[in-house]
């Protein structure tokens, strides 16, 4: 059985290093062989699922504490999520004059909370990595309320929006799943810490799978505007990492903090935002256009992530 939990570990580190690699091969297979992945698209819900989860089963009371022992830092944190992206988000859309319905895609992934893999970012960058963990781990429970409430009036201009119908769905794919494996961990701890070595390796296919059934379902129109949603999406994240270091830095946090700080403002969930764009979509709510800025960003936050944090470890406190 350890010889197993030694191969998953490595498998899984593998294929954690090499995320972005496999995203961007996917999703240009996706794009050219569009009718290969449609079938994914009903279970985009249940893979979001499965990767919130995974990410209950690695969180603990202590995961909350920095709030408590840091609110400062905590908050701005979090404000910088919720309000500083949303707003750079609702200035590219103005700025680039996009079509509507890109718009509100670009402003879905403006509303969401942090994703995951910042939280190996900062690690990585030699930043805070408990202060991370906990901006991550609050944003993602606020987003039930949080999200659908700044997307309603950020985006209700351009397309019709039904707050308590996304609320329903933030809160099936995210906190539900988060709070039962919260659960799970707190009453059998042991056997998950042995099992924890596989969750980057699921998390890792379901993203994948997700940014392919996105593609594939909006091959057509991303053929006409992939360059666009592309341009928004990185200056989107670019802008995010560098807001969040400056507020950090005006705010006099070490360096540590302005590393985290950054990262933690700079990258969405962006699986989240895919997966509420599909899943409005597949109840006719909007068009799937609009999930696929969130898939795009999946792509982009995987290159830049890296490079943002080799730039950030190699920074001295001087």
């Amino acid at each position: 059985m350890s010889t197993l939990f030694n191969f998953l570990a490595k498998l899984s580190a593998f294929f954690s290093k090499t995320f972005a690699f496999w995203v961007i091969i996917i999703a240009v297979l996706a794009f050219y062989c569009p009718e290969c992945f449609k079938f994914i698209a009903p279970y985009i819900s249940i893979l979001l699922g499965v990767v919130m989860f995974g990410m209950g089963l690695t969180l603990s009371a202590k995961d909350f504490s920095e709030v408590f022992k840091r609110p400062l830092q905590a908050v701005v944190g979090m404000v910088g999520q919720f309000i500083l992206m949303p707003l750079i988000a609702f200035a590219i859309v103005i700025v680039l004059d996009l079509p509507k319905e890109i718009a509100a895609g670009v402003m879905l992934v403006g509303c969401c909370p942090g994703g995951t893999s910042s939280n190996v970012m900062s690690f990585l960058a030699k930043g805070d990595v408990p202060l991370s963990v906990t901006i991550t781990a609050c944003t993602t429970l606020l987003a039930p309320f949080v999200t659908p409430a700044l997307f309603y009036v950020f985006a209700s201009q351009w397309i019709d929006i039904d707050p308590l119908l996304m609320f329903k769905s933030i809160v099936k794919i995210v906190l539900l799943p988060i709070v039962g494996g919260v659960i799970l961990n707190a009453l059998f701890r042991k056997t998950v810490e042995k099992s924890i070595v596989v969750l980057p390796l699921i998390s890792v296919f379901a993203i994948i799978a997700i940014v392919a059934a996105v593609v594939a379902v909006s091959a057509e129109k991303l053929a006409t505007t992939g360059v666009i949603i592309f341009v928004a999406v990185a200056l989107h994240n670019c802008i995010g990492y560098i807001s969040g270091f400056l507020l950090a830095k005006a705010l006099k946090f070490k360096l540590p903090q302005q590393k985290t700080l950054a990262i933690e403002i700079g990258m969405q969930n962006s699986g989240l935002a895919a997966s509420l764009g599909m899943k409005l979509a597949s109840q006719g709510a909007i068009n799937p256009i609009v999930a696929v800025p969130g898939a795009i960003f999946s792509v982009w936050h995987n290159i830049s992530g890296p490079i943002v944090a080799n730039i950030f470890s190699n920074m001295k406190n001087k």
